[in-house]
């Protein structure tokens, strides 16, 4: 006989004195237990032999829905698959599934650790934004809405860092797909200009002469760590990155040669051309290079971070400016135009121009020659760079 819903809700809970079954359409039936539960089965053959396979319980599995899985489980058996076998690949398939926290843990140790300087931010920022709102999500569940609504969020408060996780997400989730972790990658042409409607500025600011003056004068006279002022100092005099300085060990300066050495891992080209970039030790810059290691006496890092023996924090550095505009508009009634760290690395660039060759400068900031240049140019400019 054919089942019918009208059927199936009469029969369901009934008690009865022993297991019952009873045959539907296409090779599919029912099994009540004496209890009145109602399982829904397809009978095969499959190498010469009979199988039954439980397809699920009514009314949590509809009799439409039984009958559809039904056949397109006959199908799989049509191409050559046994439906058991097919049903158990899938099980395996949605008990493993990767949840996007645990995708993006295993990309970031296996992809960002080693490719990325900055991937103590990039993980931060995700625990703080992405993984308690989709991270125990699997990967393929989670609907392009979702994404978009939690980047619009963001992007409210910050346009910059919702920018920076589009971008990570997007790379994790291309990581994931190449690997056959996931399936759907919904960021992919999504842009953070027109989707998001994030305008990139570009960062102009370098100091004018007036403005270096000003700082300095007033970096003399704050309460800011004396340490501190020594860091920003160095920022300007060599317009290296942050990070380079952060990471810096006593070791790295060689004050016979009169060379400090920053290790291929600890700057940025590193990672592509893996070598060291190689800086000079003048007479003017030896004072202050020995004045931070009297201060970290106890510790291989230049700077430490107060009462540890670690290098500064990774975002250590960007209320050191405060220190300075409040104190000239409460000393000299001053309101000086924000900079930050990183703009006294353009500030140096700029006034570089000044007094060496663009390529000396280039060298100088860390960054590579360019294309054939570079090839067949490995000098290192050493005494280019001191004069």
């Amino acid at each position: 006989m054919a089942l019918s819903e009208a059927w199936l809700k009469a029969q369901l809970g009934r008690d009865r004195d022993k297991i019952e079954e009873f045959a539907d359409r296409d090779a599919m039936s029912v099994r009540i237990t004496p209890k009145g539960k109602i399982i829904f089965q397809l009978r095969y053959r499959y190498n010469n032999k009979q199988h039954r396979l439980d397809l699920g319980s009514y009314p949590n599995l509809s009799l439409k829905n039984a009958r559809s899985e039904v056949s397109r489980l006959k199908a799989e058996l049509e191409k050559g698959y046994d439906p058991k076998q097919v049903k158990l690949r899938e099980k395996v398939s949605i008990h493993d599934a990767y949840t996007f926290e645990k995708l993006f843990y295993e990309w970031h140790e296996k992809f960002c650790v080693p490719n990325k300087s900055s991937h103590h931010q990039i993980k931060r920022s995700f625990e703080i934004y992405v993984l308690p709102e989709i991270g125990k999500q699997n990967c393929d569940e989670i609907t392009a809405y979702q994404w978009l609504s939690l980047l619009e969020d963001v992007a409210r408060q910050s346009p910059s860092i919702s920018a920076r996780l589009l971008l990570n997400a997007n790379q994790c989730l291309k990581w994931g797909n190449k690997r056959g972790l996931m399936i759907n990658n919904h960021l992919m042409t999504v842009s953070a200009k027109h989707d998001l409607r994030i305008e990139k500025g570009v960062k102009e600011r370098a100091l004018a002469d007036n403005e270096i003056y000003l700082s300095w004068y007033a970096l003399e006279r704050t309460r800011m760590a004396y340490k501190n002022k020594l860091f920003l100092t160095l920022l300007l005099i060599y317009g290296c990155r942050v990070g380079e300085l952060k990471q810096a060990k006593n070791s790295h300066f060689d004050f016979e040669n009169n060379i400090w050495t920053v290790p291929a891992e600890n700057h940025k080209t590193g990672k592509k051309t893996k070598k060291p970039l190689l800086r000079p030790i003048t007479e003017n810059i030896k004072p202050f290079l020995l004045q931070a290691m009297e201060l970290s006496i106890d510790s291989d890092y230049l700077f430490t971070a107060d009462g540890t023996n670690k290098p500064l924090g990774e975002s250590s550095h960007l209320t050191m400016p405060n220190n300075i505009f409040q104190w000239l508009k409460r000393h000299k009634g001053i309101e000086l135009a924000h900079w930050s760290v990183h703009d006294l690395r353009r500030t140096m660039r700029t006034n570089m121009s000044t007094i060496a060759e663009p390529h000396v400068c280039e060298i100088m900031l860390g960054h590579s020659l360019p294309k054939i240049w570079g090839t067949y140019d490995k000098h290192d400019y050493l005494k280019e760079q001191a004069i």
